[in-house]
């Protein structure tokens, strides 16, 4: 009931303003703020990872992205940054990954050629920009498959993902909290690697040209 009442009051708290000026609250310390942000963070992770473990939502994710000939990854405002951090895990093991920026590429290039091997992941979390919206539904429409990450089940693209995944970002600060989602996409990339053919091979692969073009900072004692 704790949980639900929680949930409650979050998903009531729309923007961050709103959240600026119901959690931080000018008499405390900045101890006392540090205090209640871990607590506040360990609990959403904890509650996520249980949460999935219970539903089996991302090996299934993972299983659609596996199969699939190319993957897409997209996300717009913040989502952006975690569509960034799947995209640099998932490709340094897997081929024909692409990350959806509106620069290198557009949504409507990925749209034109759908087809029905294709996976698009998004993440897509409050207050849900239409842009990722939009995205996702002409893709299904198009044919492809829909991974879609979320904070809520209600959010606009769960009628028509494929595979869902929620996870919680309730916060005490007036952001809400990243911590479960980077989580999430570690969790993922990790499944998926584990079964992809050829992940060893392309790792290897990528440490010999990232010496090559001296990629790195050389590790002490290794020499010039």
């Amino acid at each position: 009931m704790k949980h639900e009442e929680e949930d409650a009051l979050n998903r009531s708290l729309v923007s961050p303003k709103d959240r600026f000026g119901e959690r931080l609250k000018t008499n405390l310390s900045a101890e006392g703020i540090q205090a209640q942000v871990i607590e506040s963070e360990l609990s959403s992770l904890s509650q996520t990872l249980e949460e999935l473990a219970e539903t089996g939502d991302v090996p299934r994710a993972a299983a659609l992205i596996l199969s699939a000939r190319r993957r897409y990854i997209g996300g717009e405002g913040k989502s952006a940054a975690y569509a960034q951090l799947l995209n640099a895990d998932l490709s340094a093991t897997l081929s024909n990954v692409f990350l959806i920026d509106g620069r290198g590429l557009s949504p409507i290039t990925v749209l034109t050629d759908v087809r029905s091997s294709d996976v698009l992941i998004v993440f897509s979390m409050r207050r849900y920009r239409e842009e990722t919206i939009k995205l996702g539904r002409l893709f299904t429409q198009a044919g492809g498959q829909l991974v879609v990450i979320t904070d809520s089940e209600e959010c606009p693209l769960a009628e028509v993902a494929t595979a869902l995944i929620k996870v919680r970002t309730g916060s005490v600060s007036y952001a809400d909290s990243p911590t479960a989602v980077a989580a999430v996409c570690h969790l993922l990339s990790t499944l998926t690697t584990a079964s992809a053919k050829g992940a060893r091979r392309r790792l290897a692969v990528r440490d010999q040209f990232a010496s090559k073009i001296a990629l790195y900072q050389p590790e002490r004692g290794t020499g010039d």
